[in-house]
């Protein structure tokens, strides 16, 4: 690179700005990964090619491209963060003692209806532990820090982390209470029926997959990225909606349609990365999570008593 001796004046800071702007491919994306604002990420980057004397991003409407130069910049930042990252994952699994921060990262419906009471006796029984938790559909990469820990419905974990089914999750189809079907109807036979159904980053969830092989989302009124927000819409009103047993059975304003359905049933995985699995604070707190999951499995098996109906 010719300018490899400027280069050598950036601080580690001014490459994870880089890294940033070329992973997400615009100053917005950027600026969301770094959690700064978006004319910040603007002025670094400029004020870093002044500084090397090369231009790295070539900028267009549609985003910011890497030049051949920022494409080497990008490499080496890379290479820096994975340098980082390991050094920081072995030393946390050196750390015996129940102390520090732990991220989770999981998806909003299980932590808004399942996780607070897990979290709080965590808390209580480990006063030296903070916990940061974020509600995400995507899943973080555990390989850069980004968290400790996922929590995800799905199949097998990736390539690199190591999970452990913890809990099996059901789904069932729910109708409003108001909304009455004829005796018999089951959740194949709603074709005329209003649905409320998930899009965005949820549209490839075996609940979505489902819907469309039954074709009820070409009756679709609704679609959200939160099946909060679609159960929500259920309890007004809006129509049927299909949703894992666990945040449908508690809202007594809405009434199953059926059993749940064998074809949704989806294992809970924990997830982690290797170099953690000998960090104390980590090994307790995964437990706590397995033992917290392993009580709940009859209401995420939708055997909690919720009303039945036609």
């Amino acid at each position: 690179m010719n300018n490899a001796k400027s280069a050598q004046t950036l601080a580690w800071d001014d490459y994870r700005f880089i890294l940033a702007v070329g992973r997400a491919g615009s100053l917005n994306g950027a600026a969301k990964r770094l959690a700064v604002s978006h004319p910040t990420v603007f002025r670094r980057i400029n004020a870093i090619e002044r500084t090397l004397g090369a231009r790295l991003f070539e900028r267009a409407r549609d985003g910011y491209a890497p030049t051949p130069t920022g494409e080497d910049v990008i490499a080496v930042a890379a290479e820096i963060e994975a340098r980082i990252t390991a050094t920081e994952r072995r030393l946390a699994g050196l750390d015996a003692r129940p102390t520090g921060k732990i991220r989770l990262t999981t998806v909003e419906p299980l932590l808004y209806s399942l996780l607070p009471p897990i979290l709080a006796r965590f808390r209580r029984a480990h006063p030296g532990i903070v916990l940061e938790v974020v509600a995400d559909n995507a899943l973080h990469d555990l390989s850069r820090r980004e968290a400790d820990l996922a929590l995800r419905p799905g199949g097998q974990p990736p390539d690199g982390l190591i999970g452990r089914k913890i809990a099996r999750i059901k789904a069932s189809v729910y109708r409003p209470r108001s909304l009455r079907l004829p005796r018999g109807t089951g959740p194949e036979d709603l074709h005329d029926q209003d649905w409320l159904v998930p899009d965005g980053n949820l549209a490839n969830i075996l609940i979505a997959q489902w819907l469309r092989r039954q074709t009820y989302d070409r009756r679709a009124v609704l679609s959200a990225n939160s099946l909060l927000a679609l159960r929500d819409a259920a309890v007004a009103g809006m129509g049927l909606v299909l949703l894992p047993c666990y945040l449908g059975d508690p809202e007594r304003r809405l009434v199953r349609v059926g059993e749940p359905l064998e074809a949704l049933n989806t294992d809970l995985w924990l997830l982690s990365h290797p170099d953690l699995r000998r960090t104390e604070r980590i090994r307790v707190f995964a437990d706590a999570l397995r033992e917290g999951f392993a009580a709940l499995q009859p209401r995420l098996d939708g055997a909690s008593g919720a009303a039945l109906g036609p």
